[in-house]
């Protein structure tokens, strides 16, 4: 945890509303794109990002600084939709709108349409993986983080984590090879 961190959160926990804004606006867009990667539409994302941070504010006192404040946040909002998921008790299927809402960063893998029809064959084939599996993916590959922070966030063991990306990249590398190149 950076030293700017480690002091916004030592003013939230003390009752500074303008730290607790400013962390909310550090982690906001990443904690979003998360949940809106795991539940699938921008509505039920908002509505578990406000949740995740409610959650924040009120167990920021719990918080010891054992990992990062980032990997702290994404563990909480990996439970928050996992609570959302058990009460729903099933996924929605993502439309293909919601895939074109996706935003990458950097230039976007999706700029021509080979490109573009190859990334939502991706996404979507990421989407029919096992559940631990999938979470992984999203986590390391989509949030960003280490292969330690994933583990902490899921509650695995970092073998666990290395286990599911191998078993991800070889499944998602069978089903790449069976396209047709022209």
């Amino acid at each position: 945890m950076s030293y700017q961190e480690e002091q916004l959160c030592e003013r939230a926990k003390a009752g500074d509303m303008a730290a607790a804004s400013e962390l909310v606006t550090l982690h906001y867009q990443r904690v979003y794109a998360f949940l809106r990667r795991l539940c699938g539409n921008d509505q039920d994302a908002e509505d578990l990002t406000q949740k995740t941070f409610a959650r924040v504010w009120t167990s920021l006192a719990s918080f010891r600084g054992r990992s990062s404040f980032s990997t702290w946040v994404h563990g909480i909002a990996y439970h928050v939709c996992i609570d959302a998921r058990r009460k729903r008790n099933h996924l929605d299927t993502m439309t293909e709108e919601w895939w074109e809402t996706c935003v990458a960063e950097g230039p976007s893998p999706l700029e021509n349409t080979a490109e573009r029809e190859m990334a939502t064959q991706l996404y979507s084939w990421v989407e029919t993986l096992e559940s631990g599996v999938r979470e992984v993916v999203h986590l390391h590959y989509y949030q960003g983080l280490s292969l330690q922070e994933t583990a902490e966030v899921l509650g695995i063991a970092t073998s666990t984590v290395k286990y599911r990306l191998r078993q991800a990249l070889e499944t998602l590398k069978a089903k790449t090879e069976k396209i047709p190149t022209n």
